[in-house]
């Protein structure tokens, strides 16, 4: 069982930054592939970005040069830089882990850009 913290979500102005971390429990942490996915009222889920357990990343086309998913293995812990924050970034943010067949969330954090 993986347990996910997520942390940095806030109230910014358009234009600002946040960093979110996700801190999980478990020791092999560098073999999950970790993603952040968002929720808006009313919306789906989407995936924003994803770190694979080697270096690869990608980006929802929308967050892509705003947005920078980066993982620390040694403290066990995904982070999501997002600048440049629009309106349409608020939602609530959840950290996922997958391995093999097993996936897991965070109980999420909540982004609003206010304008």
């Amino acid at each position: 069982q993986v347990q996910l913290v997520e942390s940095g979500g806030g109230l910014v102005q358009v234009g600002g930054s946040l960093r979110l971390s996700c801190a999980a429990s478990g020791s092999i942490f560098s073999m999950y592939a970790m993603g952040w996915y968002r929720q808006a009222p009313g919306k789906q889920r989407e995936l924003v970005a994803a770190a694979t357990s080697g270096a690869g990343t990608n980006y929802a086309d929308s967050v892509k040069g705003r947005f920078t998913i980066s993982r620390d293995n040694a403290k066990n812990t995904v982070y999501l830089q997002m600048n440049s924050l629009k309106p349409e970034d608020t939602a609530v943010y959840y950290c996922n882990a997958v391995y093999g067949i097993k996936s897991y969330w965070g109980q999420g954090t909540q982004v609003t850009v206010s304008s």
